[in-house]
């Protein structure tokens, strides 16, 4: 009799315990769960937090190169390409903070709506506001409304002017939004989204916040690094992102010692490769000729520096 009393209290106890938890938005056990290789600083929600410079310097490297380094360390399927933007030409980097949207299903957006009521989250009818409570500055948005357009702009003028009040950055939508003139108007915001449509949102419901999205091709966890600019947006592991930009940026580098050996016409016939002991040995008197050049410490130049002359030069012997 005991035991049955002691069962029912535990299963009392775990069923009224259940509704305590939100099931949209993921818990911090979830997040570490899917980026639990990642050791450095955190959001309370669990995310991994970027630096802010390294969300700078982001800005100045190009899809290629970073496509390039995370394909080599077997990460296929990060970039997404032909986007609209509020504003195409000017790139911006942030830290993902990610949802997923689905078709409506009535019995599915009665339990989100009781969810949203008990939890006091405002529009808890409406839950396509609920994720940008829980933006912060230097998130981006990043949502996958699995390519609707026609009642399906995740966005119009109010909720965009919600996004830039709490990131002072932007979004990326698989998706459509509407009142995009108007998006365009508000300061420090941009954002890349699939389409434009005058419609409302309708017929179309969160499933959940923080979890593992596909946007496209591509597959974004929550804290990853986002950079959008014209060429597309790519999504990049925040365990591997101070390590892509630095690639990226000696990659940058070595491509403008190269283009200015072409444009003297002192590079012969090798107008891509023959970097040779020489040629590296010009490239580390011009970086210390152009200081201005270098976005990365002097200690990480040269490590990859010496990386670089042991793979091309010594392991070629």
């Amino acid at each position: 009799m005991k035991r049955l009393i002691a069962a029912a209290i535990i299963f009392f106890a775990f069923t009224t315990a259940v509704p305590a938890f939100a099931q949209v938005k993921q818990t911090k056990e979830q997040i570490l769960f899917y980026t639990g290789d990642w050791k450095g600083d955190r959001f309370p929600d669990g995310r991994p937090k970027v630096s802010d410079d390294l969300l700078k310097r982001a800005l100045d490297v190009s899809i290629e190169d970073i496509w390039d380094f995370l394909r080599g360390h077997g990460y296929e399927n990060q970039f997404e390409g032909n986007w609209q933007a509020l504003h195409i030409d000017k790139p911006f980097s942030g830290r993902a903070l990610t949802t997923q949207y689905m078709p409506a299903r009535p019995d599915m957006a009665k339990a989100e709506a009781a969810e949203g009521k008990a939890e006091g989250r405002v529009a808890w009818e409406l839950n396509n506001s609920w994720p940008i409570k829980e933006l912060v500055e230097g998130d981006v948005y990043v949502a996958d409304g699995y390519g609707k357009i026609i009642d399906g702009t995740l966005i119009g003028s109010n909720l965009g002017n919600g996004i830039a009040a709490h990131t002072h950055n932007g979004f990326v939508f698989y998706g459509g939004i509407r009142d995009e003139a108007e998006n365009r108007e508000i300061p420090n915001f941009n954002g890349f989204y699939k389409g434009y449509d005058p419609s409302a949102w309708r017929q179309e419901e969160l499933t959940c916040i923080n979890c593992p999205i596909r946007i496209g091709r591509a597959v974004v966890l929550p804290g990853d690094l986002v950079i959008a600019n014209a060429q597309g947006v790519i999504f990049v592991p925040a365990i591997l992102a101070e390590e892509a930009v630095s690639s990226a940026e000696f990659t940058n580098l070595m491509d403008a010692y190269n283009f200015e050996l072409n444009r003297q016409g002192k590079n012969g016939g090798q107008f891509e490769g023959g970097w040779n002991a020489e040629k590296f040995a010009g490239f580390k008197q011009w970086v210390e000729a152009h200081p201005d050049q270098l976005k990365m410490a002097k200690d990480e130049f040269e490590k990859m520096y010496s990386e670089h002359v042991d793979r091309v030069i010594h392991r070629s012997r």
